[in-house]
């Protein structure tokens, strides 16, 4: 597994080793002791998957108890994939990193706790998994507003609005959202 440090320090992308021939091919996607020797001292107990469309934003969320590590990959189609720094202490506090992670380039992308996460999805349709570090818990969810002036994410929507849950589009902006110390 390459590890690919990125503009944050503590968000990671994650490049599986890929051996194949005629038949097809072989990744190792997770080893707990590698990840904890490499990446983060975590343990995941809760495995989600979602699919989406194109056009479709989800995020930026994040629980403000029990916050959530994630990692995250696509199976299907390519989406991309954000996250934003909402530690108060950390040097890159209120600072995002995005990615572009899809079944062809096979990275996935290490969001500690403490991070809002979201992703956009940029193909037809996008299957995208989820190892969460804390389980869901729905009473502590948050969500910061996909277009904050503040962070003034890039997100790849060629300038057309995304569909957006409900939830989403009542989301706060970066100065109301809760933080963490």
């Amino acid at each position: 597994m390459q590890i690919i440090d990125t503009t944050i320090p503590d968000v990671k992308i994650l490049k599986p080793k890929k051996f194949g021939d005629e038949r097809g091919y072989f990744m190792e996607i997770f080893r707990h002791s590698w990840f904890q020797d490499n990446v983060a001292q975590v343990n995941f107990v809760q495995d989600n998957q979602s699919s989406s469309t194109h056009g479709t934003l989800r995020g930026l969320h994040y629980q403000i108890n029990q916050p959530q590590g994630k990692l995250v990959s696509v199976l299907r189609g390519e989406v991309f994939d954000v996250a934003v720094d909402l530690r108060k202490s950390s040097a890159t506090f209120g600072h995002w990193f995005g990615a572009l992670l899809s079944s062809e380039n096979q990275r996935q992308m290490w969001v500690p706790p403490g991070f809002a996460h979201g992703f956009y999805v940029t193909s037809d349709i996008a299957e995208f998994t989820y190892k969460c570090t804390d389980y869901y818990a729905p009473e502590y969810e948050r969500s910061l507003i996909w277009n904050d002036d503040t962070l003034a994410i890039d997100w790849p929507t060629d300038g057309k609005e995304p569909t957006l849950s409900d939830k989403d589009k009542l989301a706060k902006t970066f100065k109301e959202c809760d933080t963490f110390s």
